[in-house]
Order: C-alpha cells, then sequence, then structure tokens
C-alpha cells in the first residue's frame, strides 16, 4: 500500500515519526510530506503531495486543521482511496469533502490501526 503521510517529522517521539517508522516495517510504501525537510532516515520527503509521483491508497494526516485546510484541494485531487484523520488533524469541512468525493474518512490513529491490524 502506498501511504502519504502528512506532517512527517524527524523527531523520534512525534507520532508521524513513529507512524512512518511502523508502516514502513508492516511493509507499506511511504512517502512523507513535510515542507522544509529533505530526508528523514535516509527517506525522501517530499515538499508537497503533488510532488508524489505514485498513485497514494491512503494519506494520513498529522498536522491540524488550519494546514489541512490549505493543502485541501492537492489532498482531494490526490483522489486516495482513504484519509486518515488522526487525533489532533480533525477537519470536518475536508471530512465532508472527501466523502462526496468518494474517498474513505477515518477518524483514527495510524498506530493503533497498524498495531491491532485494521489498517
Amino acid at each position: 500500500m502506498r501511504v502519504a503521510v502528512v506532517g512527517a517529522s524527524n523527531k523520534t517521539n512525534r507520532y508521524a515519526y513513529q507512524a512512518l517508522q511502523l508502516l514502513r516495517e508492516k511493509g507499506h510504501d511511504v512517502y512523507p510530506v513535510h515542507q522544509r525537510l529533505s530526508t528523514i532516515e535516509g527517506i525522501r520527503v517530499y515538499p508537497s503531495l503533488k510532488d508524489i509521483p505514485e498513485k497514494l491508497d491512503t494519506i494520513t494526516l498529522y498536522v491540524g486543521q488550519p494546514a489541512s485546510k490549505k493543502i485541501a484541494d492537492e489532498i482531494l485531487l490526490c483522489q486516495p482511496h482513504r484519509i486518515i484523520f488522526n487525533p489532533g488533524a480533525e477537519n470536518m469541512e475536508l471530512e465532508e469533502q472527501a466523502q462526496k468525493a468518494g474517498i474513505e474518512t477515518v477518524r483514527g490513529c495510524t498506530l493503533v490501526m497498524l498495531k491491532t491490524n485494521q489498517f
């Protein structure tokens, strides 16, 4: 599965970092997205979703509503199969737009989903 981690972090105590690592351990193709980072432990980081050359299956959000609102059109243009709104990343407007576009939305924790085989 191809997964974009929006709000990826190189700080090991951040959930976005931990999710990135666990996604890799579970065999997923991971595409970290962060405007100011170029790599995280040797993994290329993309400045935006539009720079990812692959069709995404899942976008998992680790950014708050103000940040996701700014890139909502970009997220919707990707047409992923689903968007995961991690705790703190809720955005009702984006969630409604995604559902209208036929994109599954999940309010949940990517880490918990991975650890309980619900991903």
